[in-house]
């Protein structure tokens, strides 16, 4: 095969046929007396499994599983496909406990004067953590308590509550200060955890497209394995 016959299939151009190859995604071509590539039915399998990797992986994953494959180390592109499958197992845990705490929350911020308010203490012990961590949350964004007139202490409201113990659920899925912080922001901007709602919804159909999509990449990095005779390189 030609690099335009291994391009042509997936709507490439041959010079990213060319620059896989270079970047050790696809096994080293033959060449031709007059230095010409030569790709075989191997490497156009490899090409579907790299291709295939991106879409369920991504770029990052797929080159690596790909380059270790083509260096003889078969265990280490496998470990690199259980990383990420141990994150999306970590991703639909934290998604199932998310849309569970949300549906004993108000939907809505409550910050009449009835609705009850606590103090930074009383949180604390309420989530199990300490006051420094509360602080902490409210340095980044992701709590915005008011302050007593008088004393000048944090007063959290229903709404704090609320924002409190969905970062505290969040935390314990492994999600970073800031990017939760975000998640709060919207929640803050559309009045309530309703947006979320829907933001949990739209984040089960990606979850639910990528592991489609890695079915196929386990599919077409079988076929290559295969066809490689077990492993690229030697295990």
């Amino acid at each position: 095969m030609r690099p335009v016959d291994l391009a042509r299939e997936h709507g490439l151009s041959t010079q990213a046929v060319r620059n896989y190859e270079a970047e050790g995604f696809l096994p080293p071509a033959q060449r031709t007396p007059s230095g010409y590539r030569r790709y075989t039915e191997v490497h156009a399998a490899a090409l579907r499994a790299y291709l295939a990797l991106v879409a369920g992986h991504g770029h990052r994953a797929a080159g690596q599983v790909m380059t270790a494959l083509h260096a003889g180390r078969l265990d280490d592109a496998l470990l690199v496909v259980d990383r990420e499958h141990a994150r999306t197992l970590r991703d639909r845990d934290t998604l199932d406990a998310v849309r569970e705490a949300i549906a004993g929350l108000p939907t809505g911020p409550d910050d009449s004067p009835r609705a009850g308010t606590w103090t930074v203490g009383e949180l604390a012990r309420r989530l199990r953590v300490t006051p420094a961590t509360l602080r902490t949350w409210e340095s980044v964004g992701i709590l915005a308590p008011l302050r007593d007139p008088v004393t000048g202490h944090r007063v959290f409201r229903a709404s704090d509550t609320r924002d409190a113990e969905l970062a505290h659920l969040l935390r314990r899925g492994g999600y970073p200060l800031d990017r939760i912080a975000t998640v709060l922001q919207q929640v803050r901007t559309a009045g309530g955890t309703q947006a979320l709602a829907r933001a949990l919804d739209d984040w089960r159909r990606r979850l639910t497209a990528q592991g489609v999509a890695r079915l196929d990449a386990a599919a077409r990095l079988s076929d290559y394995l295969r066809l490689a005779g077990g492993g690229p390189g030697g295990r």
